[in-house]
């Protein structure tokens, strides 16, 4: 059994290959919104809930909802983290040497090897 929420500003978006909830009327992730307020290795800025709404041109109660959402680990982000893994790997883009000379080490994957490697088998934009 599972139990449905329902989102004031937040989402999915059919056509992308996320399945992560976004913020309505909009291309951003509630992902993207939540790793500015949590502290990172690459980066040591943290931003509130308020700085992130101001950035964003976004009401607070957007960026709570979008926080609220991915504190709940939903198993969508998940499953876009697992995908984009599978993606990187077969593209050759988790090659060490990867960022020295990318067309030494990417390969342009078929659309056989991307439908084994997404979920739903669907192609980018589709």
């Amino acid at each position: 059994m599972s139990i449905e929420t329902t989102y004031k500003h937040l989402e999915p978006r059919p056509c992308s290959l996320y399945r992560q909830l976004f913020i309505k009327g909009t291309r951003i992730r509630a992902e993207i919104l939540y790793s500015l307020t949590v502290p990172s290795a690459e980066d040591g800025e943290v931003y509130t809930p308020d700085e992130v709404a101001a950035a964003y041109g976004l009401p607070r109660e957007a960026v709570e909802e979008a926080l609220a959402y991915c504190r709940s680990n939903p198993p969508e982000i998940a499953a876009d983290h697992a995908r984009e893994q599978r993606l990187q790997e077969a593209s050759g883009m988790n090659h060490p040497d990867y960022k020295y000379d990318p067309k030494k080490y990417s390969r342009i994957l078929t659309s056989e090897e991307w439908a084994r490697l997404t979920d739903d088998g669907s192609l980018p934009g589709r």
